[in-house]
């Protein structure tokens, strides 16, 4: 805050005005100021760039779902600090300030509906709770999704954005990759498809677990897909990684993608998928 902008605040009788940050968006790709209705009319892609933004999930089901045909399910209830963990802040006050934030019981939340007439299990990961780490809640959303799926003959689509396992819960983060993994052969074992939609960031345990399982393997235009970050693995392997490394474009050509999509087209792209994969037929 600028020395004019702290004078002004500390006036009461000035009124308060809308902030430049309430009015605009500066896009993290090219650095350009975007008028914020125009960035959200857009489902939150830069018009200049094309640089994707996160979202959150109501925002994404909004963008999937046919109008009026989806709802929420349930959030499990899980232990909130089954460790009692603490470091800087209690692990309870981490999670209080995220869902005080968020407005949503934790980093994973599933909806059911139909998308281009066909059904579908949606599951979608917030970044912004907790940089959507993977823990007890998140593992068990993820089962009550699949089942979900299964219940309803119909597809599980996962779409991802993790920082990884949560710290917080030590080993009993790191069952969530075992836990999904069942799940994802539950859904085979139905014959049922599950179609996982990489977007930024998506690394560490998510990537090495439900997020790489897939039948099909879609992510959004430039979206961050690894395990280990890259300057660990240089580090690591002293040696000079190639351009956009564990970007979406570098994966698909190198055989770990199926396809990256535009957010604008993933609704379309989603319901053909589905069409193909599933023997349930649009509405009539």
């Amino acid at each position: 805050m600028s020395w004019l902008d702290r004078v002004r605040n500390s006036i009461p009788f000035i009124a308060k005005r809308e902030t430049q940050d309430t009015l605009w968006h500066k896009c993290p790709g090219c650095s350009q100021m975007i008028f914020i209705k125009e960035f959200q009319e857009n489902l939150s892609v830069c018009p200049k760039c094309g640089h994707h933004g996160r979202i959150g999930a109501k925002a994404r089901f909004e963008q999937l779902f046919d109008q009026g045909s989806w709802y929420l399910l349930a959030s499990p209830q899980v232990a909130d600090d089954p460790l009692k963990f603490r470091d800087s802040k209690k692990y309870t006050d981490r999670i209080k300030a995220a869902r005080a934030a968020t407005g949503e019981q934790d980093a994973l939340l599933n909806a059911s509906g139909r998308i281009m007439g066909h059904k579908a299990v949606v599951g979608v990961q917030d970044f912004a709770f907790m940089g959507g780490s993977m823990g007890l809640g998140v593992g068990a959303a993820f089962v009550e999704g699949a089942r979900k799926a299964i219940a309803e003959r119909a597809p599980y689509v996962i779409f991802t954005a993790a920082g990884g396992a949560r710290m917080q819960e030590g080993i009993l983060s790191l069952m969530q990759m075992p836990k999904s993994t069942v799940a994802i052969a539950e859904l085979r074992e139905a014959g049922l498809p599950y179609i996982v939609v990489l977007t930024d960031p998506t690394t560490g345990g998510v990537t090495a677990s439900y997020a790489m399982l897939g039948d099909v393997q879609i992510a959004e235009p430039g979206a961050l897909i690894g395990f280990a970050g890259q300057r660990v693995i240089e580090n690591t392997i002293r040696e000079k990684l190639p351009e956009g490394f564990q970007r979406a474009e570098y994966l698909l050509d190198h055989g770990m993608l199926d396809m990256v999509v535009e957010r604008k087209d993933l609704r379309e792209t989603l319901g053909q998928l589905i069409g193909f994969l599933c023997e349930d037929k649009a509405a009539a």
